[in-house]
């Protein structure tokens, strides 16, 4: 990073609180400048690209190869649960790279520039297979198409994510940056959702509901991959005046063998923060791909909802991002991290899957009654709300994960972090997706079945299996997070403590340089 010295004079580290070391006078370093509102922006920006791919391959993917062209959706199941293994290997590897990578364009920006046209371009092809492939040669064509759009996207998510704490210290500045993030990621999911329910799946005599019509998946892949393209474009470009401040990479690591990145990998994984985080993540990120995978089932054969109030009910989840930005960073600030995450996640949970233990129950608005989709929008907006601060202070408290590891490691490996957290994302979304085929296929739930013809008895089947999975996943992951020890207080100390140690290595740089200089 390009950091200042400022006078100061030298002292020395003494223990103090949560075993972190409190720190006497130190050489202070001159913080950089303040993050414009068009940098907020444009970094908020990127996460529509990773929002159009998330609610396409996790809302529409099955949907489309199951019901619409008819491959059975164990295939498609296994063809993403396969994808794990390719990004078991790509995301720490992206990660490590971009940590350990020097460029007059910094860490970051070159991974994030590199994976504009590939992550368009590999998206687009995932929805045109060749004609005439069996089954199974279509599960190939998932399995590779979607495994290099995983991998062009990881180079840019894991990036642009590591850049969080670089770009900000400050404990609630971080979770703002993630807000933006956050509000980007939800309004791309949710507004391509909304506009291709209203623009593109256009209901026909022949497809009274538009989402099931073949000829509109054209259009739909066109404008996600054009979406993707722009959003990943803004995002380096209206980051890039921030490079001079980013923390390059130090010298001297050119030479280092391969078992040492994994070593110092496997002790920054160490982190008992760390492994909190990544705990929590993989059970909440299963059930948010459990969810994404089925709701379209729900809205399609138990609500009946036609298209037009599917699109209306995208902008439950705007609405939800929307309260949730500037509500995150207070709550963080107020309770802390971990407690607004916990707490807003089982919440969260429990009012989001009230409608299907209703319907479950014949309590429920019964399909067409006015007062369905108001209630359900309403309950949308809320639940998503609350779930929405758990994502956004996990992920702040990810950021924070960093300086923690440092401290013990000397290491920023900011990219190696969120390398890890973008394979158990991406891993636990496709557990979810496979978690949601095991669904369908233990509730006997027919392929290629038309709307009208669906009974009561294969929706309650499907609800029963879902309900307590759904649950369940949530609440076991909230409670790896009573193991994440860092507080506001910690992360203070931690960042002071930091800030020292480089002011004293560039204290002794000079001193060495001005020894070794020529005689004037």
């Amino acid at each position: 990073m390009a950091w200042s010295v400022e006078e100061g004079g030298a002292g020395s580290a003494s223990p103090a609180a949560d075993g972190v070391p409190a720190v006497d006078d130190k050489p202070a370093i001159a913080a950089p400048p303040p993050i414009r509102l068009g940098t907020r922006m444009s970094y908020g920006a990127g996460a529509i690209a990773n929002g159009v791919k998330n609610a396409a391959f996790t809302s529409y993917l099955m949907l489309y190869f199951n019901q619409v062209i008819g491959v059975p959706a164990a295939i498609v199941g296994a063809a993403l649960a396969a994808t794990l293994i390719v990004d078991a290997v790509a995301d720490p590897f992206l990660g490590r790279w971009s940590d350990v990578t020097r460029s007059r364009w910094g860490r970051r920006h070159p991974f994030i520039y590199g994976a504009i046209l590939p992550t368009a371009l590999f998206f687009l092809l995932t929805w045109f297979p060749p004609t005439g492939l069996s089954d199974m040669a279509m599960g190939f064509w998932i399995f590779a198409m979607a495994a290099l759009t995983r991998i062009s996207i990881s180079a840019f998510e894991i990036t642009t994510s590591a850049m969080a704490p670089e770009m900000a210290e400050d404990y609630r500045e971080r979770t703002r940056l993630f807000s933006y993030r956050y509000w980007f990621g939800y309004a791309g999911a949710f507004g391509f959702a909304a506009l291709s329910l209203a623009l593109i799946f256009v209901e026909t005599p022949a497809y009274p509901q538009g989402q099931l019509n073949p000829a509109s998946y054209v259009n739909f892949a066109i404008f996600g991959a054009l979406l993707i393209f722009a959003a990943i474009l803004i995002c380096g470009l209206g980051t890039h005046n921030r490079i001079p401040w980013l923390r390059q990479r130090d010298f001297g690591e050119d030479s280092m063998p391969v078992g040492r990145h994994f070593r110092e990998m496997l002790e920054s994984f160490r982190n008992r923060a760390f492994l909190a985080i990544f705990g929590f993540g993989v059970f909440k990120y299963t059930a948010i791909g459990l969810y994404s995978a089925t709701t379209l089932y729900f809205s399609t054969y138990l609500f009946k909802l036609d298209t037009a109030q599917l699109a209306l009910l995208t902008f439950d989840s705007l609405v939800a991002a929307t309260l949730a930005a500037p509500l995150a960073p207070w709550f963080s600030d107020r309770i802390g991290k971990r407690a607004s995450s916990m707490i807003f996640a089982v919440l969260g949970v429990a009012i989001g899957l009230t409608p299907l233990m209703l319907s479950y129950l014949d309590l429920f608005f019964v399909p067409g009654d006015p007062m369905l989709v108001p209630v359900l929008f309403v309950n949308g907006a809320v639940y998503g709300a609350m779930v929405a601060i758990s994502l956004i202070n996990t992920s702040s408290m990810l950021a924070d994960v960093v300086e923690d590891s440092a401290v013990e490691t000397g290491r920023h490996t900011a990219g190696t972090f969120f390398a890890a957290s973008s394979f158990m994302q991406q891993c636990s979304n496709a557990l979810g997706i496979s978690a949601a085929s095991a669904i369908l296929a233990w509730s006997a739930f027919p392929a290629r079945v038309d709307p009208a013809s669906v009974t009561e008895a294969m929706t309650d089947s499907l609800l029963i299996h879902y309900i307590p999975c759904s649950f369940g996943l949530w609440a076991i992951g909230s409670l790896f997070l009573l193991f994440y020890p860092i507080t506001k207080q910690r992360h203070a100390r931690n960042v002071e403590l930091l800030r020292a140690r480089q002011a004293e290595a560039m204290s002794a740089e000079a001193q060495d340089a001005a020894v070794g200089a020529p005689a004037r």
